[in-house]
């Protein structure tokens, strides 16, 4: 457990470097971009993101499990040369696509004729993707520091890059496009050097076939995952217009405080479980993640959610003041989704991935329907209510299915325990009204509140040393 969350925490530098300066640089980027410039460089973002799902067709995934099967070094290097030139092929079809068909694309996504636009989000398609499965060494490694020193040098050549490009080249919606894969094919370039001894001219196709076999049916779970989280954009501008998105966005922005610390911990993960070789061993430390990751993103959840009002005043201006109604709503929606990630792996450390998929579609239609049902009424409460009823259903779906394939004595009792005291907590801070003070005290008292519920007690600790025992 300290060795994920050392991992995590270092993994988490990039990430909260990228946001400190993001936030700061926001007022310069605004000064020199209109509105409507952000809004076609939102749109070319959420279209690489799609994209880069399809082109891995799976591989990024199946990277990690099947680097941990390989027993010999030799074997280990199949795995990262297979994968790498795999990744290179599809990256390189997606770039001259996307250069070729500009035009077109630009039209298809409500651009107007943006050509320019569209080529440099193909190089940064290109480039992103690449990155990411190279930089993927370095958590199979378990290095999380080398992977941090590449994020940070990637966060401050893209921030220097964006400001040359957009305040003294006045390029625009395009300079900041620009500007956010320069890091990226910069710090590339500079692992390929790194790297040339591991990258050689290698492709084993009855691995690539396994591989793929293992990750394809994770594209349309993780296409499921992504229209979760952006698809209810759609139906708030729909019925309720663009201002309504506004404030949803600052609840979500306020929200995303969780979603960086799981972004840290997703990071770490999936190479750390793939790597505990004991079968034993393994579904005992995926029971005490679970139990642990869900007592500490319920407790950061509380604080987003308690405190909202006060966090919504501090960031935002008071316009957006509504936001604060859907703040705990999203962050326990993080929470759950954080839980999930855990679960998850069991079905792929099984290897019996292919029903994926269904478990993310129903949590996607549930998502859908829930939109039709409650925006209308409620608007950008009713989209915080469907993400977290979504996610909600995601790790029940999961439950059942990573239970069925790969089960694990998890510790139901202490993580019904750990999100219910902090869901209390919180309803008990907002439904009542309290001032700030007695909403810090909600916050404070969760370990507290978990000693009296008997979270911590020595009987449960014994009881889960004897399921763990052969």
């Amino acid at each position: 457990m300290r060795r994920l969350a050392r991992h995590s925490a270092i993994y988490g530098i990039g990430g909260l470097v990228s946001r400190i300066l993001a936030t700061i640089l926001l007022p310069l980027y605004t000064h020199y971009l209109p509105p409507n410039a952000f809004g076609e460089v939102e749109i070319i973002t959420a279209a690489t993101a799609v994209l880069a799902i399809g082109l891995q067709m799976g591989i990024a995934s199946a990277f990690f499990r099947f680097y941990f099967d390989a027993k010999e070094e030799p074997e280990k290097l199949t795995v990262v040369r297979t994968s790498f030139w795999f990744t290179m092929a599809t990256a390189t079809v997606g770039l001259v696509l996307g250069i070729v068909f500009a035009g077109q694309i630009s039209h298809l996504l409500g651009l107007g004729h943006a050509v320019w636009l569209v080529r440099a989000g193909a190089v940064g398609l290109w480039a992103q993707t690449n990155y990411q499965q190279l930089t993927a060494l370095f958590r199979v490694e378990e290095r999380s520091t080398a992977y941090a020193i590449a994020s940070i040098t990637n966060v401050l050549v893209t921030v220097a890059a964006m400001v040359v490009f957009v305040a003294v080249f006045h390029w625009g919606a395009i300079g900041l496009v620009v500007g956010n894969f320069t890091g990226t094919l910069v710090v590339y370039l500079g692992l390929i050097a790194y790297r040339t001894e591991q990258l050689g001219l290698e492709f084993d196709r009855a691995l690539f076939r396994r591989m793929q076999s293992f990750g394809m049916p994770l594209v349309p779970s993780a296409l499921a995952l992504w229209m979760i989280n952006f698809i209810d954009r759609e139906f708030v501008s729909w019925y309720k217009g663009n201002a309504e998105v506004g404030v949803y966005s600052a609840a979500v922005k306020i929200a995303s405080v969780i979603t960086f610390v799981m972004i840290a911990f997703r990071t770490a993960w999936p190479a750390f479980a793939y790597s505990i070789e004991d079968d034993r061993e393994a579904k005992r430390t995926y029971a005490f993640v679970l139990t642990y990751l869900l007592a500490f993103s319920s407790w950061a959840a509380l604080a987003l959610g308690a405190l909202a009002p006060w966090w919504t005043k501090l960031l935002t201006a008071p316009q957006y003041e509504r936001a604060q109604n859907g703040v705990a709503l999203l962050a326990f929606a993080g929470a759950i989704y954080a839980g999930y990630t855990v679960l998850a792996i069991g079905s792929g450390r099984a290897r019996r991935t292919q029903l994926n998929w269904v478990v993310t579609g129903v949590g996607a239609g549930a998502n859908i329907a829930l939109n039709f049902w409650l925006i209308p009424k409620y608007g950008m409460v009713g989209a915080s209510i469907s993400t977290l009823a979504a996610y909600v259903v995601l790790f029940a779906g999961m439950t059942l299915y990573a239970q069925r394939v790969y089960p694990v004595q998890y510790q139901w009792r202490r993580v019904v325990t750990a999100v219910g005291a902090a869901a209390a907590l919180n309803i008990a801070a907002r439904a009542t009204g309290l001032s700030l003070l007695p909403s810090l005290l909600c916050v404070a008292v969760y370990p507290l509140a978990l000693a009296l519920l008997g979270f911590y007690l020595p009987a449960e600790r014994a009881r889960l040393r004897r399921l763990a025992a052969p």
